[in-house]
């Protein structure tokens, strides 16, 4: 009797460790750390290789802008003969400079004969070389549409940027939440594992105290609910854990996008939260700059500069529409007449030329009032969204703040909880020594302990998500 009595008190001692208890593992496993799983994602994941082609984008539309400024080659040729009557031959070939200050250099050649020539198509016999000059003297002179287009594809670069580290911030949130929801069911896993190991043993030893009559039918009774029950448990926790497996497994790509799965050689990295750990996230001042490091309020900001371009471009429809053209004209592509000739310089200043004026402005400028009050709106709408949306964030970041600090005392309090709960095993194990508990009450104060432990489990799960969701609330997970 008391030999039974003694291997009975040595399993039920064993509750006390059910908390600390390492998973047996039949094959050699390997901590799968959240760093080099993030590691994963970031390489490989399709969605960030996506992101990435925003960069190439906005290359590709800095380019498209550049190219307004490229030289043009240009050409033209007619011959026109009716009636046994050559009218005319015409070539004309030129090149066009577009400059950065509005400025367009021409150079060109043209040639021309026959017999019906309109009078200011009449060139010299070797034809004529151009050198001339379109310049805005006033709309246009400081600012033009090819200058807004090149300033607003350089602005693209920093739209496109905050945007993929938006796309970033978001994606790496939702991989990190799913890989602390794999570490918090592995963990379940392992607790049930231990609890059904340790319901078992009991089972065994009541039955065999039955059988020697030591202990009555109803005991062994018991010990065989509890032993289904820890067995249904860890079958609904192996499912969730499977579940929690695949989907933290939607998060990993091989690099030519083949996705993978987690093995039965991975486990997670240990579930716990240090105060270290919490107190390198948490900034009292991280409210004060959240307009300067925020992509989506970056993204906003560099919309606002884009408006303030296309302002500018705006006023300058304001300006009377004046440009001045002057095209040095030369005899073949002599330009300064006779060799010898000691009036070459002012042959080609004051002679052999051709100049222009260009002159256009609209009296009523509706459709530049219009338009100008059309991007200011967009500029007060723009301004409204960007005070609106940091509000929202600050508030955000406030509000994980706080909810963090709760988890931080809650989780606090549940591991003091569990402490006592052990504390109270113990108890009822020295109790049933002396026989004034049960097995009832010993089965009881375990499933407390379980119910706690897993508690705490969760609550330590929501504390890792919370110090990662205050990082992507801030805008900088990435």
């Amino acid at each position: 009797m008391m030999k039974w009595i003694r291997i009975l008190i040595l399993f039920f001692w064993c509750n006390t460790l059910l908390s600390q208890q390492v998973p047996q593992q039949n094959n050699i496993v390997k901590v799968f750390a959240l760093e080099d799983y993030l590691q994963w994602v970031k390489s490989n994941h399709p969605l960030l290789k996506q992101a990435s082609l925003l960069n190439d984008k906005a290359k590709a539309s800095l380019l498209e802008s550049k190219g307004l400024f490229d030289p043009k080659l240009n050409g033209n040729y007619e011959h026109k003969t009716f009636d046994d009557k050559n009218y005319f031959k015409t070539a004309k070939a030129g090149l066009k400079i577009p400059t950065w200050y509005g400025i367009d250099v021409n150079l060109g050649y043209q040639w021309a004969n026959g017999e019906f020539l309109n009078n200011e198509d009449f060139l010299p016999s070797n034809g004529q070389a151009v050198i001339g000059v379109d310049v805005p003297l006033i709309r246009g002179l400081l600012f033009d549409q090819r200058r807004a287009q090149v300033q607003q594809a350089r602005l693209f670069f920093d739209a496109n940027e905050a945007t993929r580290q938006s796309m970033v911030n978001d994606l790496l949130l939702d991989a990190i939440e799913s890989y602390w929801k794999w570490a918090y069911h592995y963990e379940v896993v392992k607790i049930f594992e231990a609890s059904l190991s340790l319901s078992e043993d009991r089972f065994s030893i009541i039955r065999e105290s039955f059988l020697l009559g030591d202990k009555p039918a109803i005991d062994t009774l018991e010990s065989l609910i509890v032993l289904e029950n820890r067995q249904q448990q860890l079958r609904e926790a192996n499912i969730g854990f499977q579940n929690a497996t695949l989907e933290v497994s939607n998060y990993l790509w091989e690099d030519d996008l083949v996705p993978l799965e987690i093995s039965d050689a991975l486990i997670p990295e240990k579930l716990n939260v240090d105060d270290l750990q919490i107190g390198s996230r948490i900034d009292p001042l991280i409210y004060e700059n959240v307009k300067e490091t925020h992509p989506q309020l970056q993204a906003i900001t560099v919309k606002q500069q884009q408006l303030e371009i296309k302002e500018r471009l705006k006023r300058e429809q304001f300006k009377p529409d004046l440009r001045f053209k002057y095209n040095f004209l030369g005899d073949g592509f002599n330009f300064s007449g006779e060799p010898t000739n000691a009036n070459a310089l002012s042959n080609v200043l004051l002679e052999n030329y051709k100049l222009g004026l260009q002159f256009n402005y609209p009296l009523l400028l509706r459709k530049e009032r219009g338009g100008l009050q059309l991007v200011k709106l967009e500029q007060l709408e723009n301004e409204y969204k960007l005070e609106f949306k940091a509000l929202k964030i600050q508030n955000k970041i406030k509000s994980i703040f706080q909810e963090l600090n709760t988890k931080i005392e809650q989780q606090s309090a549940q591991s003091s909880i569990e402490s006592n709960y052990i504390s109270l095993l113990n108890a009822e194990n020295e109790k049933f020594r002396v026989g004034e508990s049960s097995i009832f009450l010993i089965n009881n104060r375990e499933q407390k302990l379980i119910e706690a432990q897993l508690k705490l489990l969760k609550l330590t799960t929501d504390l890792q998500k919370l110090i990662w969701k205050l990082e992507w609330a801030k805008g900088n997970i990435s």
